[in-house]
């Protein structure tokens, strides 16, 4: 059950699924207003719950409207200019939880006068609730604060908590940017499969079954990976000539290896 009233900044794609999310555990609308800069028409859940106010800057936001939570889910670029306009709000002592890619609790602390910063990174399969979201509490945020976020966050998935903000950008790396990853694999595969001479529809219909398939399986298994793939691997067979290739020297453990070190870098550098 969703509590407390609620100033959710940004309704993209991440901010309408936590909205969509909270109504589904019993969210009351008239405890949330939107953050919009494009409008009502812009919040999907708007439709769904017309007593949900949207707005399109901080300045509209009633004065006698008390958050519990301040949420930020805006782009990274767009935070110098969006964050600042709510410091006001931290007199009140909500807890201000960002989505926002990069940007540190001590980012969000000199903006809002050192509030209460939770930071949290999501990922994109929250959209159908089977996301994962990592937490991570600044010093000042109570127990009770920290119950609000995981409640709120655990509405589009599974959470885990760190007590290492550094260990942040490696997150971000892994399960934020993760799901291209594997959607990048699905297209590959299905690229791979016309060339080896299926037609594209077939081509396309088995990557992606095969890869939601056995994601799927993960999920369900309490079985290592590796002995998941092992139990697919008969010696001398098909699956083993293909795999004598990604796992060689240069196949896709390094790949993979080398290009979680660079978002690693690129969530760093986003933080300034």
């Amino acid at each position: 059950m969703i509590e407390g009233t609620i100033l959710l900044v940004g309704c993209g794609k991440m901010g309408g699924a936590l909205l969509d999310g909270w109504f589904a555990r019993g969210l009351n609308p008239v405890d949330a207003i939107v953050i919009e800069p494009a409008g009502r028409d812009a919040v999907m859940p708007c439709s769904k719950h017309r007593a949900l106010t949207c707005l399109p800057h901080a300045s509209k936001i009633p004065r006698d409207f008390r958050p519990d939570v301040v949420l930020f889910a805006v782009k990274p670029q767009v935070a110098d200019e969006v964050v600042p306009a709510y410091a006001s709000f931290a007199a009140q002592h909500p807890v201000f939880l960002s989505v926002i890619a990069g940007k540190t609790t001590g980012y969000f602390q000199r903006h809002l006068g050192g509030a209460a910063v939770v930071r949290a990174m999501p990922n994109t399969p929250a959209a159908i609730g089977k996301g994962i979201s990592v937490l991570y509490a600044a010093p000042g945020v109570s127990d009770v604060q920290r119950q609000v976020c995981d409640v709120l966050m655990s509405a589009v998935g599974a959470v885990e908590w760190v007590t290492d903000e550094s260990l942040m950008d490696a997150v971000t790396a892994v399960s934020g940017s993760g799901p291209a990853y594997v959607f990048l694999l699905a297209e590959c595969l299905r690229d791979a499969g016309v060339k080896a001479g299926l037609p594209a529809a077939l081509a396309a219909n088995l990557a992606r079954a095969t890869v939601a398939g056995s994601g799927a399986l993960l999920e369900q298994s309490d079985t290592p990976p590796e002995t998941l793939r092992q139990n697919v691997t008969s010696p001398g067979g098909t699956t083993a000539a293909a795999l004598n290739v990604l796992m060689g020297p240069d196949g896709f453990k390094t790949l993979l290896t080398r290009a979680v070190a660079e978002a690693t870098k690129r969530s760093k550098e986003l933080a300034g």
